[in-house]
């Protein structure tokens, strides 16, 4: 027994920095965990499920070849991407998923690095969206919005740099909704 003890001693501080390690890549990662809203499918009339990934947006960004002029604008904007993921169901009735379900997101966003800054309620239509940022040091590192209506549920997730002045270039695109940003204020000189 003393000798098992005393290899574990010996191997723990190794250990500790792996847990260590793994804890903290995990805490800092931007992609969200939305695999869990797959039952939803089930129950919803209409499903969007986009996932790309580091390799895809790769991929994709050749397509936008530089020929018309939005394209060289979208391929420097998604170029340092590491991926686009977006959930979205729709249901025939009001709130057929489950706070659960809500929450298995939203717990995800709570205190580590997110931070929300956009939050908007309607009492009288019941449609809820919040905007949540990552960041890490001065850089943004992820960009998560949660829709929540009555009869929609939608989750769109951004990993990697994202320049927010340019963001509204791929509204409409890879399955990211209309966010409607408020444009960034100008810059004043003093």
């Amino acid at each position: 027994m003393k000798v098992i003890f005393r290899i574990f001693l010996k191997f723990a501080p190794l250990f500790l920095f792996v847990v260590t390690a793994h804890v903290v890549t995990t805490a800092q990662t931007a992609k969200l965990q939305l695999d869990q809203l797959d039952v939803l499918a089930n129950r919803a009339t209409e499903t969007v499920d986009v996932k790309l990934d580091e390799h895809l947006m790769a991929t994709t960004a050749k397509f936008f070849s530089g020929k018309e002029a939005d394209d060289a604008e979208i391929r420097d904007l998604i170029k340092n991407v590491k991926g686009i993921y977006v959930k979205s169901f729709t249901f025939e009735k009001d709130h057929e998923y489950l706070p659960a379900e809500v929450d298995s997101v939203m717990s995800q966003l709570r205190g580590g690095s997110w931070n929300k800054i956009v939050a908007v309620t309607s009492k009288k239509d019941g449609d809820n969206v919040e905007v949540y940022l990552m960041s890490i040091g001065d850089q943004i590192a992820g960009l998560a919005v949660v829709s929540m209506e009555p009869k929609e549920f939608t989750v769109v997730n951004i990993v990697g740099p994202i320049n927010l002045e340019k963001l509204t270039q791929l509204e409409g695109s890879f399955g990211v909704p209309y966010l409607n940003l408020p444009p960034p204020k100008p810059k004043s000189e003093r």
